[in-house]
């Protein structure tokens, strides 16, 4: 994260967007054990998102930084509540603060799900982190969002993003396919998407598997039910790589055993409105890593990492 921190400043970019599992929780991270050997694991639990604040997102700097919901947020002994708690100076910042107004002004709830404007794209972060999502609540809120996208002129395309992948993907595995609600909701807001293309650009983000991933929908399934979505799977911002699925060989583009974040330009307003959002997966390699943290974590270390971290 600190290598995609210093890419970020260097690249000027607008925002960086989290699609969740900020800590692992079930166990102790690596790089916290490293720091702090005699740490108890309740001492781990009650400092670990404290621990993610200093070392993932102070990194950025000025650079505003939006989080999304994984399914380590919500194990035990977390809860999205706690969630909700620990980060709300993040989902109650100022852009996510003045949409949900905008969109409604008696709305001060502060939610796991939300979406901001930004030079004329909605960024739309959805909560599908726990098995029982989406639920009722977040389909309303969601249907009304992309109802007023479709009728709205300045709008020049919809971005959406997730931790785990929609299902029938082509790593279906490891994503909404693996819970009964989550396969039935999740083709809901897939036909959602679908439908929302006809009158606006539409692009889906999801980061659950610890891989990259290009074309993840152009399988069988969406091919005969409705048609197929830009889609990207990017989980490669510091866990453990994993394998890559077995129907990876059809993918656009599809790799493990590297660390990076997905990059998105968006084309000026009457240039490639029909595409206007490039998307390009950048690396970031141990020779990134800034000086200070492989001083702080040592170079043996840091080293590890790059060489040992999977897949699996």
């Amino acid at each position: 994260m600190p290598s995609i921190a210093a890419a970020a400043g260097a690249q000027a970019a607008s925002f960086y967007w989290h699609l969740g599992d900020l800590r692992a929780i079930y166990d102790f991270d690596e790089d916290y054990r490293q720091q702090h050997p005699t740490e108890t694991i309740i001492g781990y639990e009650t400092k670990a998102w404290d621990d993610f604040i200093r070392n993932q997102v102070e990194p950025f700097g000025d650079i505003p930084v939006f989080l999304g919901i994984g399914n380590h947020e919500t194990t035990a002994p977390k809860t999205r509540a706690d969630f909700a708690l620990a980060f709300a100076d993040w989902l109650d910042a100022a852009p996510l603060r003045q949409q949900r107004l905008q969109d409604d002004p008696h709305d001060h709830s502060v939610r796991t799900y939300y979406h901001w404007m930004q030079r004329g794209v909605d960024f739309i972060n959805l909560d599908n982190a726990t098995p029982d999502q989406f639920d009722p609540g977040q389909l309303a809120w969601f249907r009304r969002v992309l109802a007023h996208d479709a009728t709205n002129s300045e709008l020049r395309a919809i971005v959406v993003g997730m931790h785990e992948a929609l299902p029938d993907s082509l790593a279906s595995g490891h994503s909404m396919s693996d819970a009964p609600v989550g396969q039935a909701t999740g083709r809901v807001v897939y036909q959602l998407l679908l439908d929302a293309k006809a009158t606006k650009p539409v692009y889906v983000l999801a980061s659950h598997s610890h891989f990259v991933m290009e074309g993840i929908f152009d399988t069988p399934y969406w091919r005969e039910h409705g048609g197929v979505l830009p889609g990207w799977i990017v989980g490669t911002a510091g866990a453990v790589r994993y394998a890559l699925p077995p129907g990876a060989g059809s993918a656009k583009f599809a790799r493990t055993g590297v660390y990076g974040y997905l990059r998105a330009t968006v084309s000026p307003p009457g240039v490639n409105d029909a595409d206007p959002i490039r998307f390009e997966f950048q690396e970031v390699t141990e020779q990134d890593v800034p000086l200070a943290v492989k001083e702080r974590f040592t170079p043996e270390f840091v080293h590890r990492c790059y060489a040992s971290n999977g897949p699996s």
